[in-house]
């Protein structure tokens, strides 16, 4: 029972103005990303900012990494546009109500465990895409609308304004720390900007420029959509991906905020947490998302490592919408974009760049790869399976030419092989062409105390090799296989010494057993 209460670590020591100032900080960063997202998802403002307030309180709240930040995503967002221009609203709801539940059931399974698969390559890869995503798109920000109500970049007075307010907003945040960290530098800058603003009567884009951010308490609504086979088969595939988007891009920042402050949250936790989240989000009109890496930095770097800052950002964001919108539409975008641009710059993986020549060549391509998938399709989750896909091939290729074979005759005229290295899939080639069964005396034995049969192709490589010797008459003795080696083996009985001793126990990857 006590786990089951226990959502929050009170031996840990809370640094509370560090908590609620940081908060305050990301909340005020969640305003016009929440309100791009659901720009490019072809949804209202409110339903980005609602799905905020949800997925950033309750994965504060439940998650597996105090101190990581959730809200709407781009990366959703891009999933669920499709079906969003289709089908409306309505369906998006109900998509994300499905894939909380999918990512509940990933938790409750304990599929968190499987981004151990994912190589430190294509988190680099990851982490440097995500950052030039995060750049490029603050690059909008430049634009304004024209006399026609087009978008068309900004020239003249109103740019060079615009420049130099985002250059101050990255200098106090460069600078703040190295005289002070008693104050969030994000936040430092974010109010000196304002007040630049105010104080001068400068004419700059605000985030009411945007969009209106008023609203009131998110109301519960459930999704008005017909219950039956037709509804589930279309927003079923929506929901699928659009989980593992999640759960993918949730998992990467779970570790990567690992790193940077030396501890270790809970995938599986925080797979239930997302899912939980973006139920909830789907019930009051919000459009889901996942975890996000901009924010949770600029949460870190402000010194959060608690709860409560996560908590702060999700209250503090609902009290914009519900009572603060007209102070919150004043604030100059300039600020918000220099934080952002900040932010890109701190997690790009600068040290990525160094190890191109100390790292293997195929890690190079693999990171390189990711980056560009990220950066060109917006496809987090794609991106890192095709990095994870590549890595594996290139795992297997290089395990296929580690397989050897040391032979000897001793002085009974019997042939021995020891054979070194994984027989699986990629190395069966190379194993059967270590043997000479024509030219091998009439006994032979081939000893896997070195070796291990990994997957259903090393047996067959092992039935098609006895096969050989039984043709030719020869005795042929296999010696230190598992038991279920044994037992996936045809002629097993005739040809396998069993030493109870020695031999070993691992499984062999197979639906045969």
């Amino acid at each position: 029972m006590k786990k089951v209460l226990n959502l929050f670590d009170f031996s840990q020591k809370v640094n509370y103005r560090t908590e609620i100032l940081a908060g305050l900080t990301v909340a005020l960063a969640l305003i016009p990303e929440a309100v791009a997202f659901a720009m490019i998802a072809k949804l209202s403002p409110l339903t980005g900012l609602y799905a905020a307030f949800v997925m950033g309180l309750i994965t504060a709240i439940l998650g597996g990494r105090p101190g990581m930040i959730s809200g709407a995503t781009g990366a959703v967002a891009v999933v669920i546009v499709g079906l969003s221009v289709s089908h409306g609203p309505e369906y998006i709801f109900a998509t994300v109500v499905l894939a909380g539940i999918l990512q509940v059931l990933a938790g409750v399974f304990r599929l968190g465990k499987l981004i151990r698969l994912v190589p430190h390559s294509v988190i680099f890869g990851f982490v440097n895409g995500l950052a030039i995503i995060i750049f490029m798109s603050q690059l909008t920000q430049f634009k304004t609308l024209n006399a026609e109500g087009e978008m068309v970049w900004m020239t003249g007075a109103p740019f060079y304004i615009f420049l130099g307010l985002v250059l101050i907003t990255m200098f106090i945040i460069w600078g703040l720390p190295k005289l002070t960290k008693v104050f969030p530098s994000s936040l430092a800058a974010i109010l000196a900007i304002f007040g630049i603003v105010v104080a001068l009567g400068i004419d700059t884009k605000s985030v009411g420029d945007m969009a209106s951010i008023n609203g009131g308490f998110p109301p519960f609504h459930i999704p008005m959509v017909p219950v039956n086979f037709e509804t589930l088969s279309l927003i079923f595939p929506y929901a699928l991906i659009m989980a593992g988007v999640g759960l993918i891009e949730s998992l990467l920042t779970l570790n990567i905020v690992d790193e940077i402050t030396e501890t270790r949250g809970s995938g599986n936790k925080e797979c239930v947490a997302q899912g939980t989240a973006n139920i909830f989000s789907g019930f009051f009109s919000g459009m889901g998302g996942c975890a996000m890496l901009g924010q949770s930095l600029i949460n870190v770097s402000s010194g959060a490592r608690a709860r409560l800052s996560g908590i702060t950002a999700a209250i503090m964001l609902l009290v914009f919408i519900m009572f603060g919108a007209d102070l919150i539409e004043k604030l100059p975008m300039a600020a918000l974009t220099g934080v952002m641009v900040m932010v890109a710059i701190g997690t790009f993986e600068w040290a990525s760049l160094k190890t191109f020549n100390k790292m293997p060549k195929s890690d190079v391509i693999v990171m390189v790869l990711v980056t560009a998938v990220t950066v060109i399709l917006h496809n987090l989750a794609l991106a890192v399976l095709v990095g994870v896909i590549i890595s594996a091939l290139v795992f297997a290729w290089d395990n296929a030419k580690r397989i050897r074979a040391r032979k000897h005759i001793d002085e009974n005229g019997v042939k021995h092989y020891e054979i070194y290295g994984p027989l699986f899939f990629g190395s069966t080639t190379a194993f059967n062409s270590k043997f000479d069964v024509l030219n091998d005396p009439e006994e032979v034995i081939i000893d896997f105390s070195e070796s291990r049969v990994v997957d259903m192709s090393g047996i067959e490589a092992l039935n098609k090799l006895t096969e050989r010797y039984l043709k030719q008459g020869k005795t042929l003795h296999l010696r230190h296989l598992s038991s279920d080696c044994r037992k996936l083996l045809d002629n097993a009985d005739k040809i396998i010494e069993v030493n109870i001793l020695e031999d070993p126990t691992y499984k062999v990857a197979t639906d045969r057993l």
